[in-house]
């Protein structure tokens, strides 16, 4: 992670499920795998005084998996065989086929605790743990993004982390999400209302494709403060906003589907299955998602989708013509309401003065008819195509809420 060849995901998982019951973030440190950098990380956040310090990743067998050491140490506190945790592991099992006294000194390795911790039970083969120092409670957690859920779970439920939650004051929140409102646009909004309101209330706001995200919390009795940012923002906005009650657009666009009872298809050139994926991604998406085509090569395109070669050669593959039959062959072809297309130039190289990297085709066939929307997006490959695949859900959205 902190060479940034492996994503950091283990915040995203705990720092919101802190944040919405009322634990404020103080912040996130990725430390490498080196004992004192270690123990300095946590000796600082103990010297702050903070009231909780989840450590997340090396519990594992090898060699630089030093994180219990490096508690330990931090904290001045022996590091021992804890009988507990052993049976914990022993219980997990190890590989198959291992030498018996290597998997002693393994197990042994990964039962080893700080003195006086509470262990967790793994949820693959290393038990975490949970450690009072002072009036800081540090929770040792495991890294895999699949393990640390797991086992963050039986952590919250467990003393002494339970009670430290129940304590904590639940924030009143809510988030708004707007469509194509450029941030300069809603500040300006926002001189409309009333300074009273202004302070009572704590305002969060992220921008990302094509949308803001709005988030309003304020104390218990304030609600009129929030009721008010909501009005003014209406007033201002309308139908861009498109979430009042914290729906990101991937599940707007579920719950529309749902309830009209319709289905959907996509038919995807440049975002290679991100619009699929998004689509997917949400449990229950087999009621609405009927599948898709990957057609990167012209070839893909007239065979699976039936895009006329006529259309190809006149206009070229990344066109709004294109864009167009690629959504109406998907649409014909799986039987469904909706179909998305995108055809484009993610880049970095096939770009020309006429058609740059970043330009991208979206296509809605619907019930309506077809829709197109050319696009110039910014930033390396992998942005191009998330936002496009962002986008196309957008146009769906707008599709879907207008015939309902």
């Amino acid at each position: 992670m902190l060479r940034g060849r492996v994503e950091e995901r283990d915040a995203r998982l705990i720092a919101p499920w802190l944040d919405r019951r009322g634990v404020a973030i103080a912040r996130v440190e990725l430390v490498g795998d080196d004992v004192p950098a270690l123990v300095a990380a946590v000796r600082r956040m103990l010297d702050e005084g903070l009231e909780i310090v989840c450590v997340t990743g090396g519990l594992g067998p090898t060699h630089d998996d030093l994180t219990m050491e490096a508690v330990a140490a931090a904290t001045g506190r022996a590091l021992r065989v804890d009988p507990d945790a052993l049976a914990m592991v022993r219980a997990a099992g190890q590989a198959p086929g291992l030498d018996p006294e290597v998997a002693e000194r393994v197990a042994r390795k990964q039962a080893s605790l700080p003195e006086g911790a509470r262990p967790l039970p793994p949820a693959g083969t290393a038990p975490g743990c949970l450690l009072e120092h002072g009036g800081t409670l540090i929770a040792v957690l495991p890294g895999p993004p699949w393990e640390l859920e797991r086992m963050w779970g039986d952590a919250v439920a467990a003393e002494p982390l339970a009670g430290a939650l129940a304590r904590a004051p639940a924030p009143r929140e809510r988030v708004l999400r707007l469509y194509r409102v450029p941030e300069s646009r809603l500040v300006a909004a926002l001189e409309a209302l009333d300074a009273a309101a202004r302070d009572a209330l704590r305002l969060g706001v992220c921008a990302r494709d094509a949308e803001l995200e709005v988030t309003v919390r304020h104390e218990p009795g304030a609600e009129t403060a929030a009721d008010a940012l909501e009005a003014v923002l209406a007033a201002a906005f309308g139908d861009a906003i498109y979430s009042r009650d914290g729906r990101e657009v991937d599940r707007v666009v579920a719950d529309a589907l749902v309830a009209a009872g319709q289905t959907v298809a996509v038919a995807e050139s440049c975002t290679g299955g991100l619009i699929g994926a998004r689509l997917t991604e949400l449990p229950g998406s087999s009621r609405y998602v009927v599948g898709g085509v990957v057609a990167y090569a012209d070839a893909v395109k007239t065979a699976l989708l039936g895009v006329d070669p006529e259309i190809i050669r006149r206009h070229g593959a990344v066109s709004a013509e294109c864009a167009a039959a690629m959504a109406e062959g998907a649409r014909a072809r799986t039987g469904a309401d909706w179909a998305l297309s995108a055809t484009g130039i993610a880049g970095p190289g096939g770009g020309t003065a006429v058609k740059p990297v970043g330009l991208v085709f979206l296509g809605r066939a619907g019930p309506g008819g077809t829709v197109v929307d050319e696009h110039r997006l910014r930033g390396d490959r992998a942005a191009v195509r998330e936002r496009a695949a962002a986008l196309a859900l957008h146009l769906l959205r707008v599709g879907a809420a207008a015939r309902g």
